[in-house]
């Protein structure tokens, strides 16, 4: 089945869609209750500190573990790769004749391909594994072996699942009619099943979240007891473990451990932290202690921790939260987006470990909205680590037709203009009176016709700029206005519902006439290079003595703000420092507040998007203006998607229109009259959405709410751009 069909198929599944979206909102609801209690921003930047130290002495901190863990009676492993973990564990089954292993819920395990592995030998009869069995014990997990399936999530394995398709499995497993309603029963079966076998268990294989160098000491982080069964009742224990978990010392992992629970299910500490401190008194061992073994495994770790960019993946405590909040996770489940590690980690660690084919389609199926990022426990910058690995599938494998003509059409400003001006000329036998192409038949729109298109403007912004360009006496500010590409072309009048706003307010403006796209499209067609070369071309046009930057596009205040000065450095550092977006300025700068507005009857719902309230961290200053201006109405998940992500949306449509319609239905909810928003992108889904699906709705950019305002009141303006 194709990637796309996959997709399909998943929206098309009812429970996976209520189990996710369910529990989405309750996610975020408990998880910002424990953080409240902590200061959340400041254990994020110690465990990112922490982890990207680790990751520049990984293998000072193996030696110091090895020698720690084995002077208190373990013996320690280096897998250089998969196949060789796999093998160690074997051959420490054949030497301990081992025939029954129970397992505790481990993600490296899964990584490695553990499971399939040791049961092959049970089946081919090999030396000494002739018999062998392997049963995991985490609820979920023996769920989905059951099911010969893969987790769907990192914490909740089995979360797609359903009561009623828990049942069948327990009644295949176990030849008894199970009660496909009530839960406590289900679980009680799973323990009634797997008691005995722990208790036959000739090994107990486990994962560990911590190796604590200073003592040789690992931590295994449980929310069910089998993990502690799995450690003490077998009279061998393997512990299998990545590079990556080494900390230094136990206050680092008490520190981490004050995140990952909150962050992966909303708990202050999770039932079972259990410290493992050297093999212990085991009554089954014929020496009278535990046979301890951990495998540490590379598979790539270590030469990825000098890399300069993805070594900050090694900040990973694997607490699953960027699959939590991921709206594309939310709606078609761990098996879509994911390959063995789920959600946006799980799309770069695809590509770092596993299925180059498989990260190629996984990595293009991120809408960038920066979720992942704004939660990860390390602060790991993850859609940016996506946006490179697209950049380096685009430079590897050679550009697909659309990244070759994107690259040409816009490294010059000249003949990016030019071929929009001809776009406006070519569309005037579709372009209907309201904004909209209207004369296409919709079968030419294909599964992109959940919302209605766009035209471009008759006349762009930068056209229109003469007549709007006056001279201002004593200005309070001097501005330079970035347009970007859809207001300049599509959305013209919302430039100048802004320019309406500074010249009430006494702010003098510039447009200088050499800006171009702000290269963002670029990027996430993996185009770094032709987006570098855009970076200076914009540069190069705003060098003036500008107090601000002012841009009403949240997607260009982010990218030129953050990828600018992080890709170009000092280069870009005073053109970045300035960039600000319209909401703030308004709000911060300007200082604008009810008083300066004749408050309309507009009742007014926000859409916050997601490069402004994530990747500017923007949250109050629009719902401010909004209040200022108009009835601000809150509505559910403000801060969710919209499900537009620029070329994604025309990726993955059928993900994209169900974005699009919760954020409407959302939108709607109390009967808001406008839907308010701060970028054009947003506005060309939403109120491509509301048309197409006739919502009384009006989706409009904070800026026209404002200037809506100032008309009200009948305020007649100064003259003040230039």
């Amino acid at each position: 089945m194709s990637y796309a069909r996959e997709i399909e198929a998943a929206l098309e599944d009812g429970f996976l869609r209520r189990a996710l979206d369910k529990f989405a909102v309750e996610y975020r609801a408990g998880r910002d209750r424990v953080f409240a209690e902590v200061d959340e921003r400041g254990l994020i930047r110690r465990i990112a500190d922490v982890k990207d130290d680790a990751a520049r002495r990984m293998e000072e901190l193996y030696e110091k573990f090895r020698a720690e863990a084995e002077k208190r009676g373990a013996v320690v492993h280096r897998a250089k790769d998969a196949a060789e973990a796999r093998e160690i564990i074997a051959q420490i089954a054949r030497e301990n004749d081992v025939h029954k292993i129970v397992k505790s819920k481990s993600m490296t395990a899964e990584e490695i391909g553990l499971n399939a592995y040791l049961e092959s030998f049970g089946k081919s009869g090999e030396s000494g594994m002739s018999g062998i069995e392997v049963d995991e014990t985490d609820l979920g997990e023996w769920i989905v072996q059951l099911r010969h399936e893969r987790p769907s999530h990192m914490v909740m394995p089995a979360i797609h699942l359903s009561r009623a398709q828990v049942a069948d499995e327990f009644e295949r497993a176990t030849g008894r009619a199970q009660d496909r309603e009530d839960v406590q029963k289900l679980v009680k079966t799973a323990r009634t099943e797997l008691r005995p076998r722990f208790h036959a268990a000739d090994m107990g294989i486990s994962g560990a979240n911590f190796l604590i160098a200073e003592t040789g000491a690992f931590a295994i982080v449980t929310n069910e007891g089998n993990g502690r069964l799995v450690n003490t009742l077998p009279r061998v224990h393997v512990a299998l473990a990545g590079l990556d978990k080494l900390v230094p010392t136990l206050d680092d992992a008490l520190t981490a451990l004050q995140v990952l629970p909150r962050n992966a299910t909303g708990q202050r500490i999770t039932s079972y932290v259990t410290f493992i401190d050297g093999a212990t008194a085991c009554a089954k061992s014929p020496t009278g202690r535990k046979i301890l073994h951990i495998v540490l495994l590379d598979n790539g770790r270590a030469a990825f921790a000098r890399d300069p960019l993805f070594s900050q993946i090694y900040r990973c405590v694997r607490c699953g939260a960027c699959a939590n909040v991921c709206p594309v996770f939310r709606l078609v489940g761990g098996h879509r987006m994911g390959h063995v590690y789920v959600g946006a980690i799980g799309l770069v660690l695809t590509y770092l470990y596993h299925d180059r084919a498989a990260a190629k389609e996984l990595c293009q199926n991120c809408v960038g909205c920066g979720a992942c990022k704004d939660v990860c426990s390390g602060g790991i910058d993850l859609p940016r680590l996506i946006q490179e690995i697209r950049a380096r599938f685009a430079k590897e494998d050679g550009e697909p037709v659309v990244s070759r003509l994107a690259r040409y059409a816009m490294r010059k400003r000249a003949t990016f203009h030019r071929l929009l001006k001809f776009m406006r000329f070519a569309q005037k036998p579709f372009a209907g009176k309201d904004g909209f192409v209207r004369h296409l038949p919709m079968a030419l729109f294909g599964k992109q016709g959940f919302k209605s298109l766009p035209t471009l403007a008759k006349k762009p912004f930068r056209e229109l700029w003469p007549s709007l360009c006056r001279p201002v006496e004593k200005p309070r500010f001097r501005i330079a206005l970035f347009a970007g590409c859809a207001l300049d072309f599509c959305l013209p009048h919302q430039l100048e519902a802004a320019m309406k706003v500074f010249e009430h307010f006494g702010v003098e403006v510039a447009f200088p006439m050499e800006q171009t796209c702000c290269g963002l499209p670029l990027v996430a067609l993996g185009e770094k290079e032709t987006a570098l070369d855009v970076a200076r071309q914009n540069i190069a046009a705003f060098a003036g003595g500008y107090d601000a930057i002012v841009t009403l596009c949240a997607s260009c205040a982010s990218h030129l703000k953050h990828w600018y000065a992080a890709t170009l450095g000092a280069e870009a550092g005073a053109f970045s420092a300035k960039v600000t977006d319209f909401s703030s300025f308004a709000h911060d700068v300007l200082g604008l507040t009810e008083r300066d507005f004749t408050r309309l009857d507009w009742k007014v719902a926000y859409h916050a998007s997601c490069h402004l309230c994530r990747g500017l961290g923007v949250k109050e200053a629009p719902r401010a203006l909004i209040s200022a201006a108009a009835h601000y109405t809150p509505t559910p998940e403000e801060e969710s998607c919209c499900g537009f992500g620029g070329s994604w949306s025309t990726k993955f449509p059928a993900i994209s229109r169900e974005l699009m319609h919760k954020k409407l239905d959302n939108a709607c909810s109390d009967g808001a009259t406008h839907l308010a928003l701060d970028c054009p992108g947003c506005t060309i889904q939403l109120r491509g959405g509301a048309d197409r699906e006739k919502r009384a709705i009006q989706v409009v950019h904070v800026a026209e709410v404002l200037a809506a305002g100032l008309e009200a009141g009948g305020a007649t303006p100064p003259a003040t751009c230039r």
